[in-house]
């Protein structure tokens, strides 16, 4: 076992080979890396070993020398001028340079060399004559010298990172981690914007700018990119219709007749454009622009049969090529050049050159095409000349900068990235090693083999594979320690993972540069939608860790040989698609001198260029398109390697030892070193015999004339095993593709297919097509999975097998179901026909695609068998694994996952068996079926599991000559019933879903002892079983069934499942899904009516019972009806709100499905347009009954009394809004009797009263200067009057002692105003009487709201805020105390209170909540009337006792109203109101008087003291208005004059003032100044809202009056009324507050009497002395 041997980014030691010392062998390293290199070919042919101390990693060869890279070293053997060493060392020499610097890769040109380290920086040596090892001033170059590729179109410039080099002759290609293709050296096969060589700085290949380029390869004087693209059904679109070159349509249109056929196959000849030569241009070189015409408009090439569809160089290049031409357009162009060579003129009518220009131009670049051969066989020094002498730029440096989407992402455009923005959370994460594909083998003039890569990351073939890091983290291309995020921020082109699609082309991986189309726009939108949807799973993540089989190669460079494989030999100045290989999965591309291969994931080859020495392996003639190498018929390919005039390929043969195949010429024995050619080459690829004998070869090189194989002496165990799956696995790949191919393909094709199989059918053959592909498909990548593994680590844990199981098993599962129901359905059977048509009766193709070969097998089981062949390859999977498994000590890890994996895969394979068995016995059932409506019990992904025809089970209490069958599927039970058993000939069938059927064994004697109870929503019945046995087998049965179908243990009485219901009833056709308790509705469900009636809510015992949401449509209103809230036993019952079609809506209580309790009904403009009003208060059975107010806006009247019967009935008032006061008794809707009027004036009247107000019999009319009419009256007030009677103007003294009525009479008492609303409160807390109950239960019914709301809060987090939250878990803890309160204890009840009544959902949070409501809409609006003010106060006192008695329910150690609670600590909580402490009365002990008033005041008032302020304002608006006008007169005054109008004693005057630190005296001008603070702390009292916060202002005040008078002083004080008086009343004066009289008025009324007396009744007293001396002040 090699130990320390490094690994680039990966924490771990690199595994060369993963059989551990647990496994039993150990293994030198000396057995390991082990490399063997010959020449040529022939039957005596010996390898030699070359002898290293370490072992070999990877190896590169050029045209005389080589490379070897060890862990961490590099070596270099052969001819090396570059030295410039007196002799040639005879073995491989140490790179002395590169020590210390952790390379991951080395590649070779013709003469060069390079590497690449783990920080992704280049190190080049060799020839330079032509700038290919980028070192200025050098023609070579001795030693590893650091290349920086630097990207100035950044700001700053930053250093490009890199992943991969290939040298060709006289070029370098990088492949950076952005998966960008850097060049630098000479000639056109740079593929850059130049005429001027050698490029010496490493310049970035704009034209493949936005493709995800994966591996390069470089040829002598070609080169290739390895792109990968976008899966087909995420192929960006193209705006543009025309090629930017030809001008040609890009599209073609074939109109079918149900279809059209829209082609995009378009060939454009040169595939680049050609525009006037740049500055740098040499002179005497002529530019003639490049003009590409049709397919047949040049004499000088043909172009092959295959390659008449060739692709035009880049669709996304319209707005580059247009803004160029243009530019070019502008500028003059002289019609000579400096050799005298005719210029091309550009007309106006078309920019383009005419044909003869092309011929001609084309004649001189064959021309020079043979001088520069020449002259690169002489490898001269001198720089060829070159003939690009400008090229259009299609992506710009500004655009390629808009274009990236992440620093380390490979660019997209602006169509692609709407795409690939969706996928960006998947990708991110699954991409892993994608990202990190690179070449590692890319030929040149001298078999230039690059790119060679040590990492677990960075891959031998390109591909892109999982990382080897625990966890699968993404481990990425990024080697440098600074970054570490780079490589994990790679964006996946290809996370949709689907069957191929003709639509598929190259430009998939194009990013469109046009603006988009806005069909094109949508069906983008769409995608990403579908994308983001997709890539959100864990499968379409995990299958993003596998290669991408989604490949296009594209080369440039010279095409003399037809190396480029463009059907012509012109040479191609920028990269163009090979579009013959854009659907054929190459996963690896090399190059040698002049010839090119491609190896693809079906193990096939393809190779196109000079075949001078049979290098193609084919015996035709040269080939200028890639066309198959002969190899025979069972080998499989898995690398290939290609020197200067041979290819190299290693393949699977019929054992599981890799073998070798040579194709190209050989090499003589015995003859001199430097000519060992013989002249004679192979027809096709020859086997090297040797190949048995040098052990388990994983990888080839190629070079020169040399071949490099790298082994591993021990093939045994762990190592053959692996090949073996991987031998296996590429097998299995070719096989499901040629069923693909050959089999689904022509099917599919076929019109009449659907006509045989019918709709359904056809449908699920479809499906079945779909999910083969899919499974082929991860097949595929996973075989060259495994041709990455063996070629790298070999660590168990990122075997993909093991580590990405979950995909492996979703897909196989995937397949087996769709496979299965086709079989159920008969489709095979259908399928029968078409496919003889096809393929023979006999289906000789099936047969030869069948592994074991069967004899005399139907064709019907022939085509069973090959859908159900997929299924078989688990068995492989679990031997393998098992195999696996056995390499390893049974404690260590790698043992453990290999045991879980193996299994896994043997679970599944057993799982699958058993499914095809099921379906087999289904489809045998249902031929023999002559039930009548069959078909519709005949469903895909039904299976049967048994059925009673033998009698086994019949129906409990069955008539005579019934006779019943039951048949259990997957996922129903069938109850057929029929006259004629024996020949399973029945009429009618019920159907038990069994997610909804509860079974249980029943041992009643009047049963017997063998029954079951099969309980349904529906219906309920009894079945028998002729013995114990049958009875256990079929409670076993059912049982079983019911589990797979709810994927639960054992069946649950309780589960969750959707039921139609069917029977008469109110649920008929009924749909309904939630919770179940056997047999009934129970928990949370929906429940939907096919009329749109819908109830989502909880269920008890089958009926609505719980909170639920109810919608229910109204016909006469064609509108919806909804309720939302609480239902009982089926009917709504409790609190909710409803809203009706007619626009009212009723929020409140209501009991049997009517409004019942309180509750409030806003009527709208849609209930009746003349009538708008809201009502709230007390309902019985729907009907208004008891105490209510009822605002009646259209009419401006609010009703504030008694109802009954939806009509005003009793004691009540009405206010109008012209101020009229109407109270006394109602009767059937009208006001009758006795009753009192008064008017805004203060004119009343009191007597009797009719219908519709009108005075009607005896009664006193008062005026407002106290004058009385009494008498008879008749009429409508305000309409005149008919009186008769007797008119009073008393005396003065007489006027006084008249009693006039006020307001209030016959009002409603306040303790009987919303009783409603407190019997709520208290059937909330669990009493069914006010004042009677269990306080414990009403505790426990509190826990209860609260915990059920948390759970509600749970499900709809957004409802309630954190705080909210937090408010419910602290109101869960109760305040606890033992034996009387005490004042800590008290405190705490207080903060809990508050707590409580701020919170809705506490039934005492709930009250304050709706007591607030109704007192706002009794008092607000129009019951804003002065009258209503005594009401008002006597309404919330009312509200005070009422809610005391509630919390003296909960707390009953509570004193009653007016106790006192010692304080035994003497000290008051902070922040509680010291004015509630006995300090202040006449009491000498400490403590707290407990008053409803000072404990539940602070919570309820402020919340009323609007509309409660309003009405005093009201009450006191003449007074307040003499006062205030009093107020702004006397205020006019500077202070010192102010003091001596109010007689205040000048010893009382402040001499001075302290300003800001600052003594200034008191002028006879100062204003405002004197007693400043004592007038601050006054004017505090209008924003206080409770008396209790008012008095403590007032008390505040005269402790500032009292500290500025000692201050003035300067000694102890003690007031007398005298003195006192006139101060008080400067701060009052100067305070000015606008409503003193309501202040005080408020303060009177809701103070506590213990408060009214001593020192605070005094100050209040003083202070409302103050106010009635203010309006008496008059100013002379």
């Amino acid at each position: 076992r090699l130990n320390n041997c490094w690994m680039p980014d990966c924490s771990c030691t690199f595994k060369n080979e993963c059989v551990c010392s647990s496994s039993g062998e150990e293994e030198g390293s000396r057995e390991k890396g082990v490399l063997y290199r010959w020449q040529g070919y022939s039957c005596r042919v010996t390898p030699e070993r070359l002898l290293l101390s370490r072992p070999v990693l990877h190896a590169a060869l050029g045209t005389l020398h080589g490379l070897l890279l060890t862990d961490g070293h590099v070596y270099s053997f052969g001819e090396q001028p570059w030295k410039r060493l007196e002799s040639q060392p005879a073995g491989p020499v140490i790179e002395s340079a590169l020590s210390g610097q952790r390379v991951i890769s080395v590649s070779a040109g013709s003469y060069h060399c390079s590497a690449v380290t783990e920080d992704g920086l280049i190190h080049t040596w060799g020839e330079n004559s032509h700038g290919q090892c980028g070192v200025s001033g050098m023609d070579q170059v001795s030693s590893p010298t650091p290349v920086s590729v630097v990207d100035g179109e950044t700001h700053p410039p930053q250093l490009v990172r890199v992943l991969n080099v290939a040298c060709g002759a006289q070029h370098t290609l990088a492949l950076s981690r952005k998966h960008e293709v850097w060049a630098w050296g000479s000639g056109y096969q740079l593929g850059l914007v130049t005429s001027v060589f050698p490029v010496w700085k490493p310049q970035k290949v704009e034209h493949l700018v936005g493709r995800y380029v994966v591996q390069i390869a470089c040829g002598g004087f070609h080169s290739l990119a390895l792109v990968q693209i976008l899966s087909p059904p995420e192929v960006s679109q193209q705006a543009r219709d025309r090629c930017g070159q030809c001008k040609q349509s890009l599209y073609t249109m074939i109109d079918k007749d149900d279809h059209v056929i829209i082609s995009d196959e378009h060939y454009c000849p040169l595939g680049v454009e050609l525009t006037d030569s740049k500055e740098g241009r040499r002179s005497g070189q002529s530019s003639p622009a490049q003009t590409p015409q049709s397919k047949n408009s040049s004499p000088h090439f043909e172009v092959s049969p295959l390659t008449s569809k060739n692709i035009c160089e880049d669709l996304g290049s319209s707005v580059g090529s247009q803004k160029n031409i243009t530019s070019q357009e502008a500028q003059p162009d002289p019609a000579l050049t400096e050799t005298g060579h005719p210029r091309l003129r550009r007309t106006k009518s078309t920019p383009y050159p005419d044909e003869q220009a092309l011929k001609d131009y084309l004649k001189r670049i064959s021309d020079q095409t043979f001088a520069e051969q020449a002259e690169a066989a002489s490898l001269g020094g001198s720089h060829p000349p070159s003939r690009q002498s400008s090229l259009t730029c299609p992506f710009r440096s500004d655009q390629s900068d808009e274009l990236t989407l992440r620093p380390s992402s490979p660019a997209l455009s602006r169509t692609d990235s709407i795409t690939a923005s969706g996928r960006q959370r998947g990708a991110s994460d699954s991409i892993i090693d994608r990202k990190h594909s690179t070449s590692d083998d890319s030929s040149q003039h001298s078999s230039v083999d690059g790119g060679i890569c040590i990492s677990d990351l960075v891959i031998s073939n390109g591909c892109l594979f999982e990382s080897c890091e625990e966890g699968g983290e993404p481990a990425g291309m990024d080697f440098c320690p600074a970054d570490p995020l780079q490589g994990k921020k790679s964006t996946s082109l290809t996370d949709i993972i689907l069957e191929d699609t003709e639509a598929h082309n190259h430009r998939g991986s194009l990013p469109g540069f046009s603006p988009v189309s806005p069909s094109v726009s949508h069906r983008t939108n769409h995608l990403r939608t579908v994308v983001g949807a997709v890539t959100n799973t864990s499968t379409s993540e995990s299958r993003n860790l596998l290669p991408s089989l989604y490949t296009e190669v594209w080369s440039w460079g010279r095409g003399q040989e037809g190396q480029l494989g463009h059907g012509d030999y012109l040479p191609r100045l920028q990269p163009l698609c090979i579009k013959s290989l854009s659907k054929k999965e190459v996963v690896k591309i090399t190059a040698g001198a002049n010839h090119s291969l491609a190896l693809t994931a079906q193990c096939q080859v393809y190779s196109w260029g000079s075949d001078k020495f049979g290098q193609l392996g084919r015996m035709n003639a040269p080939s200028t398109v890639p066309n198959l190498t002969m190899i025979s018929e069972g080998i499989r390919v898995w690398d290939v390697a290609a020197g200067q005039t041979h290819t190299l390929l290693l393949a699977d043969g019929d054992c599981y030892q890799p073998i070798l195949y040579y194709s190209g010429e050989r090499v003589l024995e015995n003859t001199d070193i430097a000519h060992p050619l013989s002249g004679t080459y192979t027809q096709m690829p020859t086997h090297l015999p040797f190949c048995m004998n040098i052990g388990y070869v994983s990888k080839v090189f190629g070079g020169g004339l040399n071949c490099l194989a790298l082994a591993d002496q021990n093939a045994m165990g762990f190592i053959a095993t692996i090949h073996e799956l991987a031998s296996a696995e590429r097998k299995f790949y070719c096989t499901l593709s040629k069923v693909k191919s050959e089999i689904l393909s022509p099917l599919l094709a076929r019109a009449s297919l659907a006509l045989s199989l019918g709709q359904s059918s056809m449908l699920l053959f479809q499906g079945m097509a779909g999910s083969f592909s899919k499974l082929c498909h991860l097949t595929g990548q996973h075989s060259v999975s495994l041709t990455n593994f063996l070629q790298r680590g070999k660590v168990i844990k990122t075997l993909v097998l093991i580590k990405n199981t979950d995909l492996f098993m979703d897909t196989y599962k995937e397949y087996c179901d769709p496979v299965g129901n086709f079989l159920v359905m008969g489709g095979f059977q259908s399928l029968l026909k078409p496919s003889q048509e096809c393929f023979g009766k006999k289906l000789e193709l099936i047969q030869t695609l069948l592994e074991p070969k069967e004899k005399n097998t139907s064709p019907y089981d022939l085509l069973v068998n090959l859908f159900y062949m997929p299924l078989q390859h688990l068995h492989g999977y679990n031997r393998l694994l098992l195999k696996l498994a056995h390499c390893f000590e049974v404690n260590t890890e790698e043992y453990e996952w290999l045991q879980n994996g193996c299994s896994k895969y043997e679970d599944l394979a057993r799982l699958v068996s058993k499914q095809r068995r099921d379906a087999e016995a289904t489809f045998s059932f249902w031929r023999n079926f002559k039930g009548k409506n069959s078909e519709s019990l005949r469903k895909p992904s039904r299976r049967l599991v048994c059925e009673s025809s033998n009698k086994a089970l019949a129906l409990q209490n069955a008539g005579r000559f019934s006779a019943s069958w039951f048949i259990l599927f997957s996922d129903v039970l069938v109850h057929a019933q029929g006259t004629i058993p024996s020949k399973k000939l029945f009429s009618s069938h019920y159907v038990y879903p069994l997610a909804t059927l509860w079974v249980e064994p029943i041992s009643d004697e009047s049963v017997g002892q063998h029954g079951l109870k099969l309980t349904t929503p529906e219906d309920s019945f009894v079945v028998l079983a002729t013995s114990p046995l049958e009875k256990g087998k079929w409670l076993r049965a059912i049982n079983q069934a019911i589990e797979d179908v709810l994927a639960v243990g054992e069946p649950p009485a309780s589960r969750t499942s959707t039921y139609t219901f069917s029977k008469e009833g109110r649920l008929k056709d009924a749909t309904y899904e939630g919770r179940w308790l056997p047999g009934k509705l129970h928990g949370k469900g929906t429940l939907k009516w096919p009329d749109g009636t819908v109830y989502c809510g909880t269920f008890k015992n089958g009926l609505e019972d719980g909170f639920g949401d109810f919608m229910m449509p109204n016909t006469t209103f064609n509108k919806f009806e909804r309720y939302q809230g609480h239902w009982k036993e089926g009917k709504i019952h409790g609190f909710g709100t409803f809203w009706y079609a007619s626009g009212e809506v009723y929020e409140g209580s209501f009991r049997d499905s009517m409004r019942h309790g309180h509750g409030m009904l806003r009527s709208g403009k849609l209930a009746s347009p003349s009538s708008s009003s809201v009502f709230v208060g007390k309902w019985v059975q729907g009907k208004r009954t008891g105490y209510g107010v009822c605002d009646d806006f259209s009419r401006g009247e609010k009703y504030m009394g008694m109802w009954l019967d939806d009509q005003r009935h009793g004691d009540g008032v009405v206010i109008t809004q012209f101020g009229l006061y109407y109270e006394g008794n109602f009767c059937n809707n009208k006001m009758m009797g006795n009753g009192s009027l008064l008017c805004d004036d203060d004119t009343v009247f009191e007597g009797e009263f009719s219908e519709d107000w009108t005075l009607c019999g005896k009664g006193v009319l008062f005026m407002p200067n106290g004058d009385s009419l009494d008498g008879v009256f008749d009429g409508h007030w305000g309409a005149g009057l008919r009186v008769a009677g007797t008119f009073t103007k008393p005396f003065e003294a007489l006027r006084r002692e008249r009693k006039i009525p006020v307001a209030g009479q016959h009002a409603v008492p306040a303790e009987e105003k919303w009783k409603a609303v407190f019997d709520e409160c208290w059937s909330r807390l669990g009493c069914e009487t006010p004042g009677e109950g269990v306080y414990e239960k009403s505790w426990e019914s509190i826990a209860i709201a609260l915990t059920a709301r948390r759970r509600q809060q749970r499900d709809r987090p957004d409802e309630l805020s954190r705080s909210q939250t937090k408010m419910l878990e602290s109101l869960e803890v109760i305040p606890q105390h033992v034996g009387p309160v005490t004042a800590d204890s008290y405190n705490n009840i207080r903060r809990y209170l508050m707590k409580a009544c701020d919170t809705p959902l506490y039934p005492l949070g709930w009250l304050l909540e709706t007591l607030v409501t109704v007192y706002r809409m009794t008092y607000v609006g129009v019951g804003s009337n002065r009258r209503l003010l005594q009401q008002a106060v006597e309404e919330i006192q009312s509200y005070l006792t009422r809610i005391f008695q509630i919390v003296r329910f909960l707390f009953p150690g509570l004193p009653e109203d007016g106790g006192f609670i010692l304080d035994s600590s003497s000290s008051s909580d902070e922040g509680t109101d010291s004015l509630n402490s006995s300090t202040h009365s006449e009491t000498p002990q400490q403590g707290w008087i407990v008053s409803s008033s000072s404990l539940l005041l602070p919570v309820l008032l402020p919340r009323l003291y609007p509309p409660l302020f309003t009405l005093y304002t009201l009450e006191k608006e003449r007074e307040e208005e003499v006062y205030w006008n009093c107020v702004l007169r006397l205020n006019k005054q500077p202070d010192l004059a102010l003091l001596a109008f109010l007689a205040v004693q000048e010893k009382f005057w402040p001499v001075s003032l302290s300003v800001l630190g600052e003594k200034k005296q008191v002028l006879p001008s100062t204003k405002d100044a004197c007693f400043a603070t004592a007038v601050e702390t006054l004017q505090q009292i209008s924003t206080a809202f409770t008396p209790s916060d008012k008095l403590q202002v007032i008390q505040l005040t005269f402790e500032e009056v009292t500290q500025d008078v000692q201050a003035l002083l300067g000694k102890e004080f003690l007031w007398c009324m005298d003195d006192l008086f006139p101060i008080f009343l400067y701060v009052v004066l100067r305070a000015r507050i606008r409503n003193l009289g309501s202040e005080v008025s408020l303060i009177e009324d809701l103070t506590d009497g213990s408060l009214q007396l001593g020192q605070l009744g005094f100050m209040l007293t003083t202070l409302k002395a103050c106010y009635n001396q203010i309006q008496l002040e008059k100013t002379t």
